[in-house]
């Protein structure tokens, strides 16, 4: 009942912007302790985010612990209104923010500190100099993009809008140490990225245009629904490689290609293919998201194509690699617990998922799609 009352604001400015929405690093006072968490103000422009209480926890869903609507503090600044710039220096409060609006205000713990738009800006230098650790990270943040909206699908939702600018970055816990040292010295420490706006979806099935072209054009055009977000994660590949690809060019159909992704690592040849099974024009031949996370898993820990130059490729050889890949995983995390690497960090969970639930019936699918 005590709304911003019951908060100490910790920043006067928002700690991330994203398209929906600003966000304030905020404390609150538990016990002896005091747990910092963010203040989401949803930009006035922005539906009702209601549906986002009803979501079950997933590591890739935004969560939220409360809930209330008051006026914004004065002492807090959003970026480009009247009150950034008539803001008086003596600290007081302005007499015409006493009627400053009512917002409404949504509290998560966790706090993100960048969108997926400003990670892929700042890193085109990054990408240069380091391809390979940069596109494995690409690799990272696609999968739990696909993780998140595979969940969304289970509870009849859907993302808002898919875009970088909505994508938000939170900072792990620290890496292992053997680890820690040469991550951070190239920039690539893994955050773990979050999906934050959600609508309900009406129809959960996928629709099939007698046209092509009117599919693919609504697809990404009309409001946002489950068929859509394939194409977008597809044009998200793009951005993230920084590869210019606008929806004009995308949509161009006298041309049966798309923009060239270059080959500057491992994981160039495996995206470019992702990208181009998601933005199939026919729907029929496009990957699902569900297939989508599974063809990035497998870019991701294996098996790579060289498995099948040597041998055939049948279930008992699948079923042989799992195996022993599940194995040698079991013999590392065993090692680095006897030893002072620390926790498993965000990688090594993601990568433990992969191992836990593969078969090789699913490898013989997703490695045809792929290879």
């Amino acid at each position: 009942g005590q709304r911003w009352a019951a908060l100490s604001v910790l920043d006067r400015e928002p700690c991330c912007e994203s398209g929906d929405a600003w966000y304030f690093r905020v404390g609150f006072t538990f016990g002896q302790s005091q747990l910092v968490c963010a203040a989401k103000v949803p930009k006035p422009c922005c539906a009702s985010l209601r549906v986002q209480s009803s979501l079950g926890a997933h590591c890739s869903i935004q969560r939220l612990i409360g809930r209330f609507t008051d006026r914004l503090p004065w002492e807090l600044v959003l970026p480009g209104s009247p009150g950034e710039q008539s803001r008086s220096p003596s600290g007081e409060q302005p007499a015409h923010l006493a009627t400053c609006p009512v917002l409404q205000v949504l509290i998560s713990p966790e706090v993100p500190y960048q969108t997926l738009a400003g990670f892929v800006k700042g890193s085109r230098g990054l990408h240069r100099t380091s391809p390979g650790h940069y596109e494995r990270l690409a690799c990272l943040l696609l999968l739990q993009v696909c993780m998140g909206l595979e969940h969304l699908r289970v509870q009849n939702m859907g993302q808002g809008d898919l875009c970088p600018e909505n994508l938000l970055l939170v900072q792990c816990p620290c890496p292992a140490q053997s680890q820690q040292g040469k991550e951070a010295s190239l920039g690539l420490s893994l955050p773990r990225l979050l999906i934050s706006s959600f609508f309900k979806v009406k129809d959960k099935r996928r629709p099939y245009s007698t046209s092509q072209e009117q599919d693919w054009t609504e697809g990404l055009a009309a409001s946002p629904s489950p068929v859509a977000d394939e194409l977008n994660v597809g044009m998200l590949i793009y951005e993230i490689l920084h590869v210019d690809i606008s929806l004009e060019n995308a949509l161009e159909f006298r041309s049966n290609r798309l923009p060239e992704i270059p080959s500057l690592s491992i994981y160039s040849t495996g995206l470019k293919r992702l990208a181009m099974l998601l933005l199939h024009r026919d729907p029929c031949k496009r990957v699902s998201i569900e297939q989508a996370k599974s063809i990035l898993q497998v870019l991701l820990w294996g098996p790579r194509q060289e498995l099948f130059a040597r041998s055939k490729k049948t279930l008992p050889l699948l079923r042989s690699w799992v195996e022993v890949k599940r194995a040698l995983l079991l013999l590392k995390l065993a090692e680095n617990s006897a030893g002072a690497v620390g926790s498993p960090g965000l990688e090594e969970w993601l990568c433990c998922q992969y191992f836990k639930e593969v078969t090789e019936h699913t490898l013989y699918q997703v490695t045809q799609a792929l290879y």
